[in-house]
């Protein structure tokens, strides 16, 4: 296995590329990749910039450019269900886009049956194995739009698709890594919830919150390894 890991800003990456050994470093699609391996598995990894069409970009240049077969989008969202509490992770069990019509999505490429991206079952299985144990470990929903969410919109997305947490850039991963037949979990710690929300709170917890997801990730690298 090459792991890819798609982070969405800087601060989200800076964790991980301290963890990385025998590190080489790329350009392509004016993103920079870093090569190496992380406690021995192989991984290369990016930052894409916010919003899906970044994402999306980032996740195929790992997939065709790289030679990644399967990627975690790994970083921070904010909390939508209320039991969140700040810096608590959430790991996908599903994504979806809650600003594209299910329509588009079921009538149109992917075609997909439903409009909802299920994370691969051995990368999920894995994660609940590295969870044992963690108390701010939660598994559910997540769902992705072009907005960062502070007030406007909370209600109606919590109503229609009752997500654990919101980002902007998962499902657009995830759809890529749906089209190549690649395997994708979306893992995010808690930045903010709905009790403290707003882009200040995401600003001062962004680089605490990116650490925990990170250390998260690396204790399922063994797990990931053994099933490889």
């Amino acid at each position: 296995m090459k792991l890819g890991i798609l982070c969405a800003g800087d601060r989200e990456l800076a964790p991980f590329l301290p963890m990385l050994t025998e590190t080489v470093r790329s350009r392509k699609a004016l993103l920079t990749v870093h090569e190496g391996c992380l406690d021995g598995l192989e991984t290369a990894t990016l930052y894409s910039g916010v919003c899906k069409v970044n994402a999306a970009i980032a996740a195929q240049v790992l997939i065709d450019g790289y030679g990644c077969d399967a990627i975690i989008n790994a970083g921070t969202a904010g909390g939508m269900d209320k039991s969140l509490d700040l810096f608590d992770t959430v790991v996908g069990t599903e994504v979806v886009h809650h600003d594209v019509a299910d329509h588009i999505l079921t009538g149109f490429h992917p075609w997909l049956a439903e409009a909802v991206f299920p994370a691969d079952a051995g990368l999920l299985t894995a994660a609940r194995r590295a969870a044992e144990g963690l108390r701010h470990v939660r598994f559910g929903r997540m769902a992705t739009g072009e907005a960062f969410i502070t007030d406007d919109g909370r209600a109606e997305i919590s109503a229609r698709f009752h997500p654990m947490s919101v980002d902007m850039e998962s499902a657009a991963v995830a759809q890529v890594c749906h089209a190549y037949g690649v395997p994708f979990l979306a893992i995010r710690t808690m930045t903010d919830t709905p009790v403290h929300r707003g882009l200040g709170a995401f600003e001062e917890n962004c680089d605490r919150a990116a650490a925990v997801t990170a250390d998260f990730v690396r204790r399922m690298i063994p797990l990931l390894k053994e099933a490889n």
